[in-house]
């Protein structure tokens, strides 16, 4: 076991970190996480902060569940791996069983990968390869909102809306077209209003006439959208798209890699909106991010072909979609959430969270909080009268130089994005509770009253 000293060495000689800036860890000491109890995580110097975004929106029960750990292990000593392809295994089958009695309505299907951009990808080529076995080989194109993040793969990257992590790979092809976000706050149309217009809905429609329907083959939306802000959908909005999806032939997938497995509330976030997908893409929670695992649920409908031709086959796999210790410790941790009743403390406790963050819309640098379930974004302005906004120079100077290390210093891991306009973004464990929420709060009010007093200085 490498000493302190030494792993700093070597992380700066041989680690390269993910969306990190190389250059800059040469120069500044890297956080080394050593381990994870509960809602908490703990540095090499012993220093312990609160798992603000569950790991990366992944750790529903917390960390260090012995459950989970000694599933894994169970399942490594009986068979370590094999893949799916013709072949099943126990795991993937009671998995695929257990997700398909959740899901919402006839979404009975489970393709299994290993992460949320392969579910993504899978999800988008299952579309195509559908439509072609019906006779409709024109729809191939994909609608996606704008902000959007829907993985990093080169298809998912795609579908993504963030020109900041696309560009740089441009052309990517084929791109995904964008339709409006729901983002009242800003809105042209009903920022001003008490209600949405459902204009952001409406413009799925535009999009998918200015391609003609017979070239688009999905839509892409998130219950909640992650990037750019938390956007939680208005009242009507997936009434709407799925009454446009329909009209139009177009499948509506749902991307759950986030806010599927009690993120919501609800096992699915689809659920908690009460809509119906033809596909749900889900990872993440899934094993509360103890082992790597994601996957497609498919409605009846789509799968039909593909049960009535001998020689239809989908011709996508993965070698390690669906690996046994991942199912085995995916199904532990859907046990876990049953004991401990994950998804009730989670609608218990969504309110005790508002109200830990309520005194920060006295502050004023906070724009607006929005969110739902265990899951809240904070948007930032430089005057709250006129909600203006930040430039390039400032919100970085604001995320990066003041708020990120101040929240780091005072013992809260969450996320400053400046992905869109800058906000942070809170997505604790469902374990938590009204204890870790007032030190959620009490942190970021120390850390906002002073950004914002920098920021008038």
């Amino acid at each position: 076991m490498l000493e302190t000293t030494e792993l700093q060495i070597a992380a700066k000689r041989s680690l390269w970190g993910h969306f990190s800036r190389l250059s800059v860890q040469q120069r500044t000491e890297i956080p080394i996480i050593t381990r994870g109890e509960g809602a908490w995580i703990y540095d090499q110097h012993g220093k312990r902060y609160l798992d603000g975004l569950s790991g990366l929106f992944v750790v529903q029960v917390g960390h260090g569940r012995p459950e989970l750990a000694e599933a894994m292990a169970k399942q490594s000593n009986s068979l370590a791996y094999f893949p799916l392809w013709t072949f099943g295994h126990e795991p993937a089958i009671e998995l695929a069983d257990r997700l398909a009695k959740l899901a919402p309505g006839d979404l009975n299907r489970v393709f299994f990968t290993t992460g949320g951009s392969e579910a993504v990808e899978s999800a988008w080529k299952l579309a195509v390869q559908y439509f072609r076995a019906i006779g409709q080989p024109g729809r191939h194109k994909v609608i996606s909102r704008n902000l959007a993040y829907h993985g990093t793969t080169m298809g998912a990257l795609a579908i993504t809306g963030l020109p900041s992590i696309k560009n740089v790979f441009d052309p990517i092809l084929p791109p995904a077209i964008k339709a409006a976000t729901p983002y009242q706050y800003r809105c042209r149309d009903c920022a001003h209003l008490d209600r949405c217009t459902l204009r952001c809905a409406d413009d799925i429609e535009d999009r998918i006439l200015m391609e003609g329907p017979e070239s688009v083959a999905a839509v892409f939306l998130e219950p909640m959208q992650n990037a750019g802000g938390g956007f939680v959908p208005p009242p009507g909005y997936f009434e709407r798209a799925r009454e446009i999806c329909d009209q139009y032939g177009v499948l509506l997938i749902s991307d759950e890699v986030i806010c599927a497995f009690g993120r919501l509330g609800e096992w699915f976030g689809s659920q908690r909106y009460d809509y119906q997908p033809d596909m749900i893409t889900f990872a993440k929670g899934v094993t509360s991010g103890y082992a790597p695992l994601g996957g497609v649920i498919v409605s009846d409908r789509i799968a039909g072909p593909f049960l009535e031709n001998d020689d239809t086959s989908f011709m996508h796999g993965l070698t390690f979609g669906g690996h046994p210790v991942a199912c085995a410790v995916a199904l532990a941790n859907l046990d876990l959430f049953d004991k401990l009743d994950v998804l009730e403390n989670v609608r218990t406790n969504m309110a005790t969270f508002d109200a830990a963050l309520a005194p920060l819309n006295d502050l004023p640098i906070v724009g607006e909080i929005r969110g739902d379930g265990f899951f809240r974004a904070i948007e930032l302005t430089p005057d709250k009268s006129t909600k203006a906004l930040f430039d390039d120079a400032e919100g970085k100077r604001l995320l990066a130089g003041l708020v990120s290390p101040r929240m780091w210093e005072l013992g809260l891991y969450c996320r400053a994005d400046d992905r869109g306009e800058p906000v942070i973004t809170l997505a604790p464990p469902l374990i938590c509770g009204p204890e870790e929420f007032d030190f959620i709060g009490n942190v970021l009010h120390t850390v906002l009253t002073e950004a914002s007093a920098s920021l008038r200085g």
